[in-house]
């Protein structure tokens, strides 16, 4: 993590008081635009994230299908294949049909398909992914924005908007690592949610609730703070491409871990009503929280809230907890720790052992070999 702030727009100098997330140095998209600044005037940018659906064996064998038969119908229009590439060509028909097996010589070795030579290198081209950096748009470049935005209306294409650098207190505007990761399994599991009802806790930019309102019938995407649920309503409308019709609604809301109850005041902006309340309390399965784990006081509020909820949910719920272990060198301890990973471990300890004659708590790990479905470093401390 890189502390960052900036004075002027085009001149980033480091500081000690605010916070930037990696994500944002490393992103699918071409580049950032700064769209506009948010009501404490902090630069707001938007990113947009591919989904890599050819990360399964499926539509990998629907590209390599696609792609030759491109190439068979570019050369039946009149061109001529030398006999080299069309035992290339044959090979590859082979391939899609009856798998590696049929690239193995006697001896069991691997023969490599040449490509043949007049096929176009634009496919190769696609699939190139560059390492992003922030690019601020200058006066007079509104159009090109606009364009742009146009284009990038494709069912696999996220737009989120979010900072870059912000204090510690406002981090849930940025994007983060673990909210990739859940977005990952939730896509590698998306018959386990389909048609769930789900609530998702610190949702920050929302886009872990986007991901999961793609398969969910329901989304509860909650977070406190009126410029950041502002942020996150503006996300989820801003992909709405990639909901299905009729379903995968998202509704964004304040809940405030520090308080005991849901805000139901008609006034306040985010607020409950009665009927969503009960709406959750009877069909909530699901339950996230993706990168909250950052202060003590905070996992204590999460846990105490968490633990409020589902005593009033009708179902059964499993909570799915993502996060990064951040590790710091402490002068207390003259080395380098991970306190509020200890401090959530303990915590999470706590509530398994709870002596609750209405409740039981299990704890289980995931193992991350699941598939990566969106860029970014899938680091061990995940």
């Amino acid at each position: 993590m890189v502390d960052v702030t900036e004075e002027e727009m085009d001149k980033p100098v480091f500081k000690s008081d605010t916070v930037l997330s990696d994500v944002h140095l490393h992103c699918p998209n071409k580049r950032h635009l700064m769209v506009r600044l948010n009501a404490v005037g902090q630069p707001v940018f938007l990113s947009y994230f591919k989904l890599l659906w050819n990360t399964e064996d499926s539509a990998s064998e629907k590209h390599v299908r696609e792609a030759t038969t491109e190439r068979e119908h570019q050369y039946g229009s009149g061109d001529e294949l030398c006999e080299e590439d069309r035992n290339n060509l044959k090979k590859e028909r082979e391939l899609n049909s009856e798998g590696v097996e049929a690239l193995l010589d006697d001896d069991g070795d691997l023969e490599v398909v040449r490509r043949p030579r007049s096929a176009s290198d634009s496919e190769a081209e696609d699939l190139l992914r560059d390492r992003v950096y922030p690019v601020i748009l200058m006066k007079g470049k509104e159009d090109a924005f606009e364009d742009e935005e146009q284009e990038c209306t494709c069912s696999d294409v996220v737009k989120i908007e979010h900072t870059m650098a912000t204090p510690l207190e406002d981090v849930g505007k940025q994007v983060w690592r673990a909210a990739f990761l859940l977005a990952d399994y939730i896509l590698f599991k998306r018959d386990t949610f389909r048609c769930c009802s789900v609530l998702e806790l610190g949702g920050g930019t929302g886009i872990t609730s986007i991901i999961m309102g793609t398969v969910a019938k329901s989304v509860y995407c909650t977070d406190v703070g009126e410029d950041l649920l502002a942020m996150c309503e503006q996300n989820v409308a801003l992909n709405k491409h990639l909901m299905e019709p009729g379903r995968g609604e998202v509704k964004v809301k304040e809940l405030d871990w520090l308080k005991d109850e849901f805000c139901t005041d008609p006034e306040a902006p985010y607020s409950w009503s009665e009927e969503e309340i009960a709406d959750l309390h009877d069909h909530c399965t699901v339950i996230m929280a993706a990168d909250v784990f950052y202060d003590d006081d905070l996992t204590d509020a999460l846990f105490r809230t968490l633990y409020r909820i589902t005593h009033n949910l009708r179902n059964s719920c499993t909570v799915y907890l993502a996060l990064e272990k951040r590790l710091n060198f402490t002068l207390r301890h003259m080395d380098v720790t991970c306190e509020a990973y200890s401090h959530f471990r303990n915590t999470l300890n706590d509530l398994e052992n709870l002596q609750d004659r209405k409740m039981k708590y299990t704890v289980e790990p995931i193992k991350l070999d699941f598939c990566q479905f969106l860029v970014y470093e899938r680091i061990e401390q995940l």
